[in-house]
């Protein structure tokens, strides 16, 4: 388990390469310091040409954490001289992703807010599925071009039956429009998941079990 790790990590640099509120929440809650960098990337890969949702979120994740490591090398850190290319000062980078999947289809972010009765029309009175990755950068060991550890969390979740009235006065909330699937377990969405088979925290956006076990493994290894 992580716990005995705690000092060690806390006396390294760990950049989250994100600006959810949710991921850094679950960090925290962790005990874990780490300070953050939101991502340039645009996620704006082609879902089509990925054989898996599960390949999608995973490189999505990848992509995040690697353009963080990317800006960082090229600042110069403290009072150091330290230039581009160097990445010294970093010990961890975190990227992560999520999404919803409901027969095959990829449900992110909703663009508008017909998308969003969309999104929670098909969630309705069913099961669907959400994948959420970790992608982790050591670059003050050289990794810094590829993750040293990339995981994908699946987690099986149960809606309720929802009326078209129900939905209509949800999305008046403004809580669906920053949440993939359109809907987020820890606020008044939760309200709607009649059962959930696996990790809590993957269905927040952050598989947090498994981020801690990757973390030891790497810790174990000696590439971290």
């Amino acid at each position: 388990m992580i716990i005995q790790h705690m000092a060690a990590l806390n006396a390294k640099r760990i950049v989250l390469a994100s600006g959810s509120p949710r991921r850094r929440e679950i960090l925290t809650i962790l005990g874990l310091s780490h300070e953050v960098h939101v991502s340039s990337f645009e996620e704006d890969l082609d879902k089509a040409t990925f054989p898996s949702p599960a390949d999608y979120v995973r490189k999505n994740a990848s992509m995040k954490a690697a353009a963080v490591v990317a800006e960082l090398a090229t600042k110069v850190v403290g009072s150091g001289e330290r230039g581009v290319g160097d990445h010294s000062a970093v010990d961890l980078v975190i990227g992560s992703d999520t999404v919803v999947v409901v027969d095959g289809r990829i449900l992110e972010k909703p663009r508008s807010e017909a998308a969003a009765f969309d999104m929670l029309s098909t969630l309705s009175g069913r099961e669907h599925e959400v994948l959420s990755a970790v992608a982790l950068f050591t670059p003050s060991l050289s990794n810094a071009t590829s993750p040293a550890s990339v995981l994908c969390e699946s987690t099986k979740v149960s809606f309720a039956p929802l009326s078209s009235e129900t939905i209509a006065a949800y999305i008046r909330t403004g809580e669906p429009m920053d949440k993939a699937g359109s809907y987020g377990i820890q606020g008044i969405g939760g309200s709607f998941v009649s059962g959930i088979a696996g990790c809590y925290y993957n269905v927040m956006g952050f598989p947090l079990h498994a981020f801690t076990k990757a973390v030891v493994g790497l810790l174990d290894a000696g590439e971290l």
